[in-house]
């Protein structure tokens, strides 16, 4: 794995995650009435899990598994590998479904979930990043 591409990538993954966490409302009644925090946030979310893919399809060559075929498949396949925590893993896979969702059904995202997502799974992210760091100062 590149050092500077994974230091950019989880500098972009910090600011996203900060950027959303900047711009949660205090209740997601406030996120349904709020169309810029709406956009800054699922924005966000969208380039936070699909940073998390990108990571982990630039670090699966590292490992002599298949490729996976999915974005999905990628943050899987990290558990499998033990670079992290097959729950933290299997939560992000799914968090690639919402990814997909908010790419191309956004007029039918349910604001409450996203607001559920976004005040209990930001973590997840701060988890991959550290992973991640972890991997890579082990690896050097």
């Amino acid at each position: 794995m590149d050092p500077d591409i994974l230091r950019r990538k989880l500098e972009s993954l910090a600011l996203c995650v900060t950027r959303i966490e900047s711009k949660t409302p205090a209740d997601a009644d406030l996120l349904a009435s709020d169309l810029d925090a709406q956009d800054i946030i699922v924005l966000n979310l969208e380039r936070a899990v699909q940073l998390c893919v990108d990571l982990a399809t630039h670090l699966l060559p590292d490992f002599s598994i298949p490729a996976p075929e999915t974005m999905a498949g990628a943050l899987l396949a990290l558990g499998k590998v033990q670079v992290l925590d097959r729950v933290l893993a299997e939560r992000l896979a799914r968090a690639v479904s919402f990814r997909n969702l908010a790419v191309h059904e956004y007029e039918n995202l349910d604001w409450s979930v996203v607001y559920t997502i976004i005040t209990t799974r930001l973590d997840d992210f701060r988890l991959f990043a550290a992973a991640l760091q972890a991997y890579s100062r082990a690896k050097a």
